[in-house]
């Protein structure tokens, strides 16, 4: 019996482990100030992966704000529902790794280059924007 229990367990963390996407609702969390700034939906659709502002979470964030800085077709759009992420599959060769999109800066208008990773079992992904060698990482939350 205890065989059995033990099996059942060790199944169920393989297949937890297995399903560790950056699918989910993550607090994003500034790499410079520490504090959260937004919520950001991220959602699979065909393999591919892409992010919305759900809700943002600082303290001066105005109801009616709209990406002003935005060049594309995101240009006057309401912040909150904003896409920011596009593009998103899973890398070829890099278990656990997610590439190949952008990553939308509102603040700035600037799409990088994105890298998702999840770590620390899917509780956290670190979010990492680049261009070119340049670049940085957030670690964003999982929301419960």
């Amino acid at each position: 019996m205890r065989q059995v229990w033990v099996a059942a367990v060790l199944m169920t963390a393989v297949t937890a482990f297995a399903q560790v996407t950056p699918a989910g609702l993550w607090r994003s969390i500034d790499d410079k100030t520490g504090e959260a700034k937004a919520e950001i939906r991220i959602v699979e659709k065909d393999g591919v992966f892409s992010g919305r502002i759900e809700r943002r979470l600082v303290k001066n964030a105005k109801p009616d704000a709209v990406c002003d800085e935005c060049s594309d077709d995101r240009k006057g759009k309401p912040m909150d529902g904003l896409e920011i992420i596009r593009g998103v599959r899973k890398a070829e060769g890099k278990d656990g790794v997610w590439d190949g999109g952008k990553v939308l800066d509102p603040e700035n208008g600037r799409e990088y280059g994105a890298r998702l990773t999840p770590i620390d079992g899917g509780r956290k992904l670190e979010m990492r924007g680049s261009f070119g060698p340049f670049g940085r990482t957030q670690t964003w939350v999982r929301v419960q």
